[in-house]
């Protein structure tokens, strides 16, 4: 059991400046997410892509904010707990929260603040017979190991950079699948120019084969993959021999165990008191797109001025005997001392 003051559970841009106010109040704090790395939608949807409308930055890539954003957080030093989904959130006898991930990881924490965006982010699957089953054995988000789909016959879904390289991988080398076969719904790819075109070049050298069709089924045999079944562009159900399918189908939010934690919510967010962003159950604040009040807009800027907030507010619960006094950075020898400049 892991004792904390706060815990955040996302590690998005919102996250990680929750955590850096916290540490303008002297509070320290862990922070879970269900991605393997920082960033949260910042970096898994727009890593590359420009942002305007941050104060005082004119341009910048989503990557750029959240490596800036972890470099501002570093003197607090929050300990991170990344790959892990919390499942479990409920209140204790002496007022604090009981917090416990997919993992196993358990928390004790005097405050929660929940900063999970639209949901956490999971790899997207298929809704199929089977699935469940065969994932980790037959079906993979990536390959277990650079020899996992030798001599196999192996099919790729999705239509993005990583499934084009995931192929390119795959058909040649000397750890080379026996067959790969591209299948995307519709034969128009989110990729680099030239990884498509390799890619076609490929199909037209017969080293691959691309089919446009979306998956229907699980051809299966003695509890073992033998093919997918796919409803092509023609509208015609075609079976393809596949012993091993790989998925680059990117990452979908999803509420999950957020909705079963017994927290009032509105069309599947947070209703908060926007003095703190404190929900209804106290010590619990909300804040980013995950919260709702009258005039809410899912703005990053907006997620940084309620993240303030939420550390005056949790201050104000931790230390019920002290004021919590506002204080600038520019001229405070306390805040200086805290982030650890002179």
């Amino acid at each position: 059991m892991i004792q904390t003051e706060a815990l955040i559970i996302g590690a998005g841009p919102v996250g990680l400046f929750q955590a850096f106010q916290l540490g303008l109040q002297d509070i320290r704090c862990h922070v879970v997410d269900a991605l393997p790395q920082v960033g949260g939608q910042c970096v898994k949807l727009y890593a590359n892509k420009p942002i305007y409308d941050i104060p005082g930055i004119a341009l910048c890539t989503g990557q750029e904010l959240i490596d800036q954003l972890q470099q501002q957080v570093k003197p607090f030093a929050p300990q991170f707990h990344l790959q892990e989904l919390v499942s479990d959130l409920k209140a204790t006898e002496d007022g604090q929260w009981h917090v416990q991930t997919d993992k196993g990881t358990q928390f004790k924490a005097a405050t929660v603040f929940i900063a999970a965006g639209v949901g956490a982010f999971v790899k997207r699957g298929l809704n199929l017979p089977g699935f469940d089953e065969l994932l980790g054995k037959q079906i993979f988000h990536s390959a277990p190991s650079p020899s996992s789909f030798k001599g196999q016959h192996l099919i790729v879904l999705g239509d993005n950079d990583a499934a084009l390289e995931a192929c390119a991988h795959w058909r040649e080398g000397t750890d080379a699948a026996a067959s790969v076969t591209l299948v995307h719904r519709r034969d128009q790819f989110q990729a680099a120019h030239q990884a498509i075109e390799d890619m076609r070049q490929a199909c037209a050298n017969k080293t691959m084969r691309f089919v446009a069709g979306q998956p229907s089924g699980l051809i299966q045999a003695n509890d073992q993959l033998t093919g997918l079944e796919i409803l092509n562009a023609q509208g015609d159900t075609e079976v393809l021999p596949a012993n091993a399918l790989l998925l680059c189908l990117g990452i979908s939010p999803k509420l999950g165990p957020l909705s079963d934690w017994g927290l009032a919510m509105e069309r599947k967010q947070l209703p908060v008191n926007t003095e703190t962003y404190a929900t209804e159950a106290r010590g619990i604040f909300a804040i980013g797109d995950i919260n709702t009040y009258p005039g809410k807009k899912k703005l990053i800027l907006c997620g940084f001025h309620e993240a303030t907030l939420a550390a005056f507010g949790a201050s104000a619960l931790l230390r019920p005997d002290q004021k919590t006094l506002l204080q600038y950075t520019t001229t405070s020898t306390h805040l200086h001392k805290l982030l650890g400049v002179s």
